[in-house]
């Protein structure tokens, strides 16, 4: 009986042993995935942006010049608006190369992503071209690389 009892104690003292093992390692996992951003890494990331920014404007006016839209008051307002986010990311990239520490551009960052929500939905409503859809969805990728950075609401969330 006694025998029986100490192999039960050390087969629980096992498992207790491998369970909190088991939670240590994957709690280091998660530790690892939290990932701390050095400046250069996220100058990277802003100049993708600015650079994916500049290219999908062109392609957007080039579609909607071949659009219904040519011409017209609307297409005024929509070319305003993608021009306000290539004018947002120049002046991202120009203040973040000002500060010493990349959280500071936060605000900067926010603003990027408001514009870019905007004109999230136009894209989705819109058929603007393969071009100009592939380059929205790179531009949105970089754009949502970014949020994550700053810990912002990714493009097209509600919270903008």
């Amino acid at each position: 009986m006694k025998m029986n009892f100490a192999k039960l104690t050390i087969g629980f003292s096992a498992i207790l042993m491998i369970l909190i093992l088991a939670d240590t390692g994957s709690a280091q996992k998660r530790k690892a995935r939290g990932k701390t951003y050095t400046k250069q890494q996220v100058e990277k990331v802003i100049k993708r942006v600015e650079t994916r920014a500049d290219n999908f404007v062109d392609n957007f006016d080039e579609s909607l010049d071949n659009s219904n839209l040519d011409g017209t008051e609307r297409e005024d307002d929509l070319m305003k608006r993608a021009r306000e986010l290539e004018n947002e990311t120049d002046r991202l990239e120009r203040e973040f190369d000002k500060s010493d520490r990349w959280i500071e551009n936060r605000p900067q960052v926010r603003r990027v992503l408001n514009i870019a929500t905007d004109i999230n939905v136009i894209v989705k409503r819109r058929r603007l071209g393969g071009k100009t859809e592939a380059n929205w969805a790179k531009l949105r990728y970089e754009l949502n690389t970014l949020a994550k950075i700053y810990n912002l609401p990714v493009v097209g969330s509600r919270k903008y």
